[in-house]
């Protein structure tokens, strides 16, 4: 079945943000991230795909499906190498209305969890790794100021492997968010003034606040941070580069979190 040039036009329009808002919609392509979405129970509106892909649950009845040639998928996609589906989801409601997410936090007698704070991480690719990262790691809930890039781009989507089906996002006023905490809530933010991660107490619940790629957090949210985390270069009196990657260092952290709470439980 060929594809309609007004859907392939609204396809293609989802690419921009305030398109996405507008429509309440985004796209993902490939049978790894669709099939996550699906399985998770992401509301598909709109699914084309070629005749070698099957899905791994049943459709809804409100969702529209065409099957087509790899010529005609390709017209649609929005990657040089298209991978058999493309579809449209909707936007979970929590993900720019997190009002019950934010209520359930604060009300609470103590955080049960470990929560990445994403204070201005801009890079796509960065963002989707992190959200792959907090997957791996057990990490359930990311929360992202306004000035973080979508997570719901195509981008981030892609590079979340999936993961994006599985990790709540929520855009929020960070300093507001972390204000209502409960108190005594452990705030940590990976600082180059901070103490050695390899050398702190961490707990099993908490936030992790992880800046900006060029600026690292900032000044307000700084601030607030109970505890601030440095990682050390190896060895620490030779000359290295002067930062590293956001992502490579959300991952560094998560993991040091995960096994210090390991041994504490074992």
């Amino acid at each position: 079945m060929n594809i309609s040039k007004n859907k392939i036009k609204f396809i293609h329009s989802l690419e921009l943000k305030k398109n996405r808002r507008q429509e309440n919609a985004f796209i993902a392509e490939g049978h790894k991230t669709v099939g996550d979405l699906l399985s998770e129970g992401f509301e598909p509106l709109l699914i084309i795909h070629t005749e070698e892909w099957k899905s791994p649950v049943l459709l809804p009845s409100s969702t529209e499906v065409i099957e087509t040639s790899d010529d005609n998928l390709r017209k649609a996609s929005l990657l040089l190498n298209p991978q058999k589906v493309i579809a449209v989801f909707r936007i979970p409601d929590t993900a720019y209305s997190p009002t019950s997410f934010i209520d359930t936090i604060s009300k609470s007698d103590k955080l049960q969890e470990l929560i990445l704070c994403l204070d201005g991480v801009q890079d796509p690719g960065n963002l989707g790794t992190i959200i792959r990262t907090a997957d791996w790691f057990g990490i359930h809930n990311v929360v992202c100021s306004h000035q973080t890039a979508d997570a719901f781009s195509p981008k981030v989507v892609q590079a979340t492997m999936g993961s994006i089906a599985r990790v709540n996002v929520h855009y929020l006023d960070i300093p507001q968010f972390l204000s209502s905490l409960p108190k005594g809530t452990p705030i940590y933010g990976t600082m180059l003034d901070g103490t050695d991660i390899y050398k702190e107490t961490l707990s099993s619940n908490g936030i992790i606040v992880m800046g900006n790629e060029g600026n690292g957090i900032t000044d307000e949210v700084r601030k607030i941070v109970t505890n601030k985390l440095l990682i050390p270069p190896y060895p620490a009196n030779k000359h290295t580069a002067e930062s590293i990657n956001v992502s490579i260092a959300t991952a560094i952290v998560c993991s040091e979190f995960r096994r210090v709470c390991n041994v504490n439980n074992s």
